[in-house]
């Protein structure tokens, strides 16, 4: 096949031949115009791939996939082409992408695809009955995915997957408080840990939208990086009867913070006034047995080698405490350099508490021990 512009280029990402504007591979910001296509975003891409193949291996009904805003289709085409799907729709309301999605499908051989040009609020509403959603539900929107919470919930089928991307990261960190709780219900505060508390916001905000359509989620894997947050949750046809809607209490004066399901006027540890972060989601954000799955589709997956590592991150920490440290934060309270990573853990162990690595940062730790007692600890390491 003739590539039909000379605009445009065909490039391979995983086992699949994308064809893309030529600006997307070298300008700084990709253009929107022709079709927005984001090289960057292939290790997000890369999970996504392990995260349907644990899925898909596992579940038993129809694995259809539906991605609401799918630009060049890049995510949709390498499901259907990398991986065991029945049948896959890729919907834009941008018609120069679905004609550039139509012709990698036509690279790749795909014959198990189908295209939308829909609004993605219509496009998941005519999936929303019985027999009709998907198994997967893709979206990856602009800024906050919270308008499309709604109908994508509504699209998933009972025990399906619905992963949705945020990339209004200054709303979701605290610098427009405001904006954060009008658009996801809760308020951040402005911390150390602000990607996780990040995710907890939207986590919260689907738990709330799921909750009152009488479905529970119960979130899989979630993954930060510099330009985006990526939830990925199961969701079960029946009332969500868990406390998992909360607040992290966290005291700028002495670092101390805890999740819990009350608000906590003063601090624990230094009984001055504390910073209130929700309402958000204070439950588990990995389950461990999925992450094991993803681990093991790294073989049967061509996906970039740090996938493994973050991976192996997720694990440690899928059953540890909510919210973590850092080694820096610490250190500043300390007025001394930090230990090495792995000291602080071996010595946080060796004092009888958990701890281990996170996946949100990479000199950050989860830990049960609060904070005057991990300075205690720190001090003693040579």
């Amino acid at each position: 096949m003739e590539i039909p512009n000379e605009a445009l280029q065909e490039i391979v990402e995983g086992d699949t031949k994308l064809l893309v504007p030529k600006k997307s591979m070298t300008d700084k910001v990709p253009p929107k115009e022709p079709a927005f296509f984001n090289p960057k975003a292939k290790l997000n891409r890369d999970f996504s791939i392990l995260a349907y193949a644990a899925f898909l291996k596992k579940f038993q009904g129809p694995k259809i996939f539906l991605e609401g805003l799918a630009g060049i289709g890049a995510r949709g085409l390498r499901v259907a082409n990398e991986l065991e799907i029945d049948n896959l729709i890729i919907n834009d309301l941008n018609p120069s992408a679905l004609k550039m999605a139509e012709y990698s499908a036509g690279l790749n051989k795909l014959e198990n695809i189908e295209f939308s040009e829909k609004e993605v609020c219509r496009f998941l509403s005519d999936h929303s009955k019985k027999g009709e959603r998907g198994s997967i539900i893709d979206i990856d929107p602009f800024g906050s995915p919270a308008a499309f919470f709604d109908c994508g919930i509504r699209a998933t089928m009972h025990g399906g997957i619905l992963s949705t991307a945020a990339t209004d990261l200054q709303v979701l960190n605290g610098l427009f408080q405001d904006a954060c709780q009008r658009k996801y219900g809760g308020i951040p505060v402005r911390v150390e840990y602000g990607n996780e508390m990040a995710i907890r916001l939207v986590l919260g905000c689907l738990r709330v939208v799921a909750a009152r359509l009488g479905v529970e989620i119960i979130p899989m894997f979630v993954e930060s990086e510099m330009h985006y947050y990526r939830t990925y949750v199961k969701v079960k046809n029946r009332p969500d009867q868990e406390k998992n809607i909360g607040y992290i209490i966290h005291c700028k004066n002495c670092g101390h913070r805890k999740i819990t399901i009350e608000q906590e006027l003063k601090c624990e540890l230094c009984e001055l006034k504390t910073s209130i972060a929700g309402p958000l989601w204070i439950g588990k954000i990995f389950d461990k047995g999925f992450v094991e799955d993803m681990l093991l589709e790294i073989p049967n997956s061509t996906v970039d080698k740090t996938c493994e590592k973050i991976l192996g991150k997720c694990l440690a920490e899928s059953e540890m405490p909510g919210t973590y440290f850092t080694l820096d934060e610490i250190a500043s309270r300390m007025k001394s350099s930090p230990p090495k990573l792995e000291n602080a853990i071996i010595n946080l162990q060796k004092n009888n508490f958990e701890a281990s690595v996170t996946s949100f940062s990479p000199t950050g730790f989860r830990t049960n021990a609060k904070i005057n007692e991990i300075i205690k600890i720190f001090q003693t390491i040579q």
